[in-house]
């Protein structure tokens, strides 16, 4: 058996591309914070009920579990940070008004997912609590943008949906959770022919409603046709209103907006917008969010919330290829003026590596294109 295997889908992070997710960790927290999001650090186990309780079956099978052997009670580790922020907010914080927290943290999934096909992705989100206006939902999503741009992203396409449309055509017919749960898959793999047959005893308006779903997304131009074609229920007239007002309010970031209303992702999670963004080039998102104002009433105090949430390892794939910054090779010794020098250097920003005595044939792997020598009474940096 070789002992150095890891299990499948899980990797270590080697020093360049660990170099370039911290560096964009710090960046996106500083970015956060520069904009009132305070930082938390939610525990990697929890019992399993504060994680997988109010959020749907599908957090459920990505969640690993363990016994606790202190209680014997069932523990799961985290597979999605935000109903963990969901909890700080409800009960370890208990404001009274808006809320904002931010986040960035390994989480462990049962399964390898997004675009860096992983089980242990390295999460970083945003979430607002305590306002239910479309206001806060383009915070978050122009939080979402600056986000990817700051890593270096361009070209960002950015698509939304709202799982209240749906819910509306489903919740105010009565339909059976078997149906409902049926339809949703249909949605989701696009299936227009098993939508049509699963809707068929349904009233006409209600199955062409629900068929209409799979051909709405494109440009803006869907939300006019949505308009005309969907029922003019309040949820569904306020829904369309939300998605337009919101992609608007984006166009000053340079990004590009589309829709697509079969979009369901999170049904059993999400209570409204949703939104995805993705890049040129990549085969699925790169950023996903919406808003989940259920989520809190699981501990005892509901409210509404917006975030949205991205696996850095999974952005870096979206990037040139990394390369470790150079440093500067110094000798080894107890000269003061050498010690003085080495550490104005590293006060500075630079990289300075001093040898270890037996080491002298390896000096190429210390990735160094300057070196420090002692001329005309002093210690200058001259190249390698």
């Amino acid at each position: 058996m070789d002992n150095w295997l890891l299990p499948e889908y899980i990797e270590d992070v080697l020093p360049t591309e660990a170099a370039r997710i911290e560096q964009l960790r710090r960046r996106l927290l500083d970015l956060f914070r520069s904009h009132g999001y305070q930082y938390v650090i939610p525990p990697m186990l929890e019992y399993l009920e504060s994680l997988i309780t109010g959020t749907g079956h599908d957090l459920d099978i990505a969640t690993f579990k363990v016994v606790d052997q202190l209680t014997g009670r069932l523990m799961g580790v985290r597979a999605d940070m935000t109903p963990q922020t969901a909890r700080i907010d409800a009960h370890m914080l208990n404001n009274q008004g808006v809320t904002r927290l931010c986040y960035a943290g390994s989480v462990l999934r049962t399964k390898a997912d997004g675009l860096a096909q992983t089980r242990e992705p390295l999460q970083v989100g945003a979430e607002l609590y305590g306002h239910a206006g479309v206001e806060s939902d383009i915070e978050i999503q122009r939080l979402m943008i600056k986000a990817l741009q700051a890593t270096g992203i361009k070209d960002l396409h950015i698509d939304f949906s709202h799982v209240g449309i749906f819910g509306s055509l489903v919740k105010e017919n009565k339909l059976s959770d078997a149906l409902e749960q049926a339809l949703y898959a249909a949605l989701q793999s696009k299936d227009k022919s098993a939508v049509s047959q699963l809707a068929k005893g349904l009233d006409k308006a209600i199955h062409n409603a629900l068929i209409s779903l799979t051909d709405l997304n494109g440009d803006v131009s869907i939300i006019d046709q949505a308009e005309k074609i969907l029922p003019a229920t309040p949820v569904i007239q306020q829904a369309l209103q939300d998605i337009r007002q919101v992609s608007n309010q984006l166009a000053d970031l340079g990004v590009k907006v589309g829709f697509d209303l079969s979009e369901l992702r999170g049904y059993h999670y999400h209570s409204g917008m949703v939104f995805a963004a993705y890049a040129h080039g990549c085969s699925g998102p790169l950023a996903l969010g919406g808003r989940y104002d259920e989520v809190g009433s699981v501990f005892g105090r509901a409210r509404c919330a917006s975030g949205f949430s991205l696996d850095l390892r999974g952005v870096v794939l979206a990037l040139p290829p990394a390369v470790l910054p150079k440093a500067i090779f110094a000798p080894l010794g107890n000269d003061l003026d050498l010690i003085a020098k080495i550490e104005a250097l590293r006060h500075d920003g630079e990289i300075v590596i001093q040898e270890l005595s037996g080491h002298e044939e390896h000096r190429g792997e210390l990735n160094c294109d300057r070196k420090l020598e002692h001329y005309n009474s002093g210690w200058h940096v001259v190249k390698i």
